[in-house]
């Protein structure tokens, strides 16, 4: 691809070519497919895998046990996860699941993932958090940074990291947008409960990318698609990429990105868009 070409439609910064002879990016990318693509993410070049939180938590013992065994012999690391907790479990208005029975799956669900070696749970669960009908939002957040104080103290005692994830209106009906996030990581105010930034829902909600700059002391991962069909991300040129992703080099983000997206051909797209991810991130 002509280097010029990469950097087509940035709309903050020059337009720049990347240095030739840039090095290769430290930023891992993963695959959001859980424990059954655990073999395909390895095969077609993935350095890990986000497995699903709910899906693990609701394993029979036997099974639970299986599948860490099966996901040590294919040997694809595991640091993170995602779809944290299940639909049932509400979390805001005046039906919300009582404090105990939320940190009884919590700690089953940490100590469970923390066997896999996940450090970072992504915490979209829209259906857990959507804010009933009639409710006031202000409450429905005093009782999401009431649960994020909460969980806090136990992600860190397994090892692990919590990272809201903003979510689009189609999905929930609170924190919808990167700026509304960080406000929920700075009421919650620990280190253990911080953000996750997703360039779908970002470009969903059409919000500007320099939010990234201003939340920059607190993004520990990402999740990534094109927008256009929430699918694999394949060339610079299908969507205006560049302003996200100068932000991210600016602010010098050392994390993950997760593929979060579908496929109709996961063999041959999975390797365009991982050249594609790192090369965004290149120097």
């Amino acid at each position: 691809m002509n280097r010029r070409r990469f950097l087509v439609g940035c709309l903050i910064a020059p337009l720049v070519p990347l240095r030739v002879g840039a090095q290769a990016s430290k930023v891992e990318v993963g695959y959001c497919v859980g424990l059954k693509g655990l073999e395909l993410a390895k095969s077609v070049g993935f350095d890990y895998v986000e497995l699903g939180v709910s899906e693990i938590a609701a394993l029979a013992d036997a099974d639970f046990d299986a599948a860490l065994e099966r996901a040590k012999q294919i040997g694809i690391p595991t640091p993170n996860a995602n779809l944290f907790l299940p639909s049932s479990m509400r979390l805001t208005g005046p039906e919300a699941i009582d404090p105990e029975q939320q940190m009884t799956y919590v700690k089953k669900a940490f100590a469970r993932v923390a066997k896999f070696g996940v450090k970072i749970v992504c915490f979209g669960s829209g259906g857990a958090r959507r804010v009933p009908e009639g409710f006031a939002k202000e409450e429905a957040f005093k009782q999401l940074v009431a649960f994020g104080k909460r969980i806090a103290p136990e992600a860190k005692a397994n090892g692990i990291t919590v990272v809201i994830e903003p979510l689009r209106r189609q999905e929930t009906n609170i924190i919808n947008t990167t700026a509304e996030g960080l406000e929920l990581v700075n009421a919650v105010a620990d280190p253990n409960f911080e953000l996750l930034v997703d360039f779908y829902h970002l470009a969903s909600e059409k919000e500007d990318p320099a939010i990234i700059l201003r939340a920059k002391d607190h993004i520990r991962h990402l999740h990534m698609a094109n927008p256009q069909g929430r699918v694999f991300p394949l060339k610079w040129e299908e969507f205006d990429y560049a302003p996200f992703f100068k932000n991210l080099r600016d602010i010098g983000y050392g994390g993950r990105i997760s593929v979060e997206a579908s496929s109709k051909d996961v063999p041959t797209e999975a390797p365009q868009a991982i050249a594609l991810l790192r090369k965004a991130f290149a120097a």
